[in-house]
């Protein structure tokens, strides 16, 4: 595959890792910001194009993963982008009720990274608020 290729021309060539995945960042289509950052394999990006809805890989499971099948938060696909060299998937989603972290939370990004008083690196809450109880949505 050669640069103009990926860069210039409107074919669709994702580009996985060595381990057959390429990243995803979604976002909230009704608010811009970033919901969650995670993994698609080939078969996981083939149903969310086929279906409309978000599939991902779950590295940790080491199974395709079908965004709210367990919690009922579905992520439903409103626009995919890729990056300029196509090894980086964006998604733009809409749900119910927009909590896409496992944790409860709207967004996978609940903290920020901030300097505490002697320069070291510390996390400060940005958005505490739990949108569900993940141990009763998350029965095992």
């Amino acid at each position: 595959m050669d640069k103009k290729e990926l860069e210039d021309s409107l074919k669709f060539l994702p580009r996985f890792d060595a381990q057959g995945l390429i990243p995803c960042i979604t976002t909230s289509a009704r608010s811009g910001k970033v919901l969650m950052l995670a993994y698609m394999n080939e078969e996981a990006l083939k149903k969310s194009l086929e279906t409309g809805e978000a599939h991902y890989w779950s590295r940790s499971r080491g199974e395709l993963w079908h965004k709210g099948a367990s919690s009922g938060h579905v992520q439903r696909i409103i626009e995919m982008r890729v990056d300029c060299d196509q090894d980086c998937v964006w998604i733009s989603v809409d749900m119910d009720e927009e909590a896409s972290c496992h944790t409860g939370r709207r967004s996978c990004f609940y903290r920020k990274v901030v300097k505490n008083e002697g320069g070291s690196p510390a996390l400060e809450w940005v958005d505490e608020d739990l949108l569900f109880d993940p141990e009763t949505v998350y029965k095992k």
